[in-house]
């Protein structure tokens, strides 16, 4: 993860609460974030595998449309059906532009009440601006727009998370993968979805900022749960294969080259009508240069984004967007593009390490099975 250097560092509202607790605090997406707390980066995320962890994520962005063709308009943005998108159900989509490039990916869920379209919004940290300002420019006078900075964020993952929560909102045991619904956590208004960004089964719960530090402080009371900082956030979702926005995925890569195809429902397929819609299909038929895959090292020394990926004749056939240590794994993993003729399974290749060509292979993703609810 690369922090970002900034002259003006936020706050979220937990931010004395991680100091309290021993977090080492870095600049992140303009705010100030726990990277990690005195256990270390590799017990919080075997503590995540195991039992379950609290993540600050106030930091992202919460945006509010609302308008009576709400979903339609939307879809004038993202690549993903947002009109068959039921009430307490959500999303996960990406911004497009003309090229097909990912602007960002996000989250939308559909609170909507009555005729009145609501659809709630969860955008990257570093992107929110830009996405409110492509909301606020795209969307037309019909639909309002709102960010709420007051707001804050929690992620609940493990899979014991669902034990934990009930104790203080028996309700949350109701919701489905990919459900959210508005309900009581420990006395606080929150609204909560079953989702995250571990593999894990889990929720995200927002709420006013001004209760966050008293339900943060009641749900590390539970024995089971324990402050997970972003350096753990990050091993867990690379070991669960999901993209990092500026990293694995961005505004020069498309959903085909990143395999996240399964976003794109045919109908927004056939029927076009948000930016790359010309592109996409396009690359279905005819495919793309690239793809992205998973690499696992086969000795112990990882391979950090950047690395360059070579064939056997040691030919640069790709780029690691993101690498580490995974430790659930129990060794060093991978994620990245390669030509497309060398994206099969066991695929030998080679990582350019510190100027030595050393051995992987590519492997498909996840490299840890996921464990969301199901059903």
């Amino acid at each position: 993860m690369s922090p970002t250097d900034s002259a003006s560092v936020a706050k979220t509202p937990l931010h004395d609460l991680h100091v309290e607790l021993g977090g080492k605090m870095v600049p992140f997406a303009g705010y100030s974030m726990p990277v990690q707390y005195s256990t270390g980066i590799l017990t919080e995320h075997g503590h995540t595998r195991a039992q379950a962890g609290l993540f600050d994520v106030s930091h992202m962005g919460q945006v509010t449309i609302s308008g009576p063709s709400v979903a339609t308009a939307l879809e004038t943005l993202v690549s993903g059906d947002m009109a068959s998108l039921e009430p307490g159900r959500m999303r996960y989509t990406l911004f497009t532009n003309p090229a097909g490039g990912i602007l960002d990916d996000l989250m939308v869920a559909n609170s909507s009440a009555g005729t009145h379209g609501h659809l709630s919004l969860v955008v990257n940290a570093a992107n929110k601006h830009a996405d409110l300002a492509l909301l606020q420019a795209n969307l037309g006078s019909g639909v309002s727009v709102e960010m709420h900075d007051d707001l804050a964020l929690f992620a609940l993952q493990g899979p014991v998370a669902a034990t934990v929560l009930a104790r203080h909102a028996p309700d949350c045991t109701d919701l489905a993968f990919m459900g959210a619904a508005a309900m009581t956590v420990g006395g606080v208004a929150c609204v909560v979805s079953r989702s995250g960004y571990t593999g894990e089964d889990g929720y995200e719960i927002s709420l006013a900022g001004g209760h966050a530090e008293t339900l943060a402080r009641l749900l590390l009371a539970e024995p089971e749960v324990a402050p997970i900082g972003l350096g753990a956030r990050d091993s867990l979702r690379l070991e669960a294969g999901l993209c990092l926005h500026g990293h694995d995925i961005g505004p020069e890569t498309t959903p085909i080259e990143a395999g996240l195809r399964w976003t794109i429902a045919k109908r927004r397929c056939d029927e076009g009508g948000f930016p790359g819609a010309d592109v996409i299909p396009r690359q279905l038929a005819d495919g793309v240069e690239r793809r992205r895959v998973g690499l696992r090292p086969e000795g112990r020394a990882p391979a950090r984004e950047g690395t360059v990926v070579t064939d056997g004749a040691g030919a640069a056939i790709g780029t690691v967007t993101s690498g580490g240590y995974g430790p659930s794994f129990g060794g060093p993993v991978a994620m990245g593009y390669v030509a497309s003729d060398h994206t099969a399974a066991d695929t030998e290749v080679a990582l350019m390490v510190r100027g030595k060509a050393l051995p992987a292979r590519v492997t498909k993703l996840p490299f840890v099975a996921t464990n969301y609810h199901k059903s």
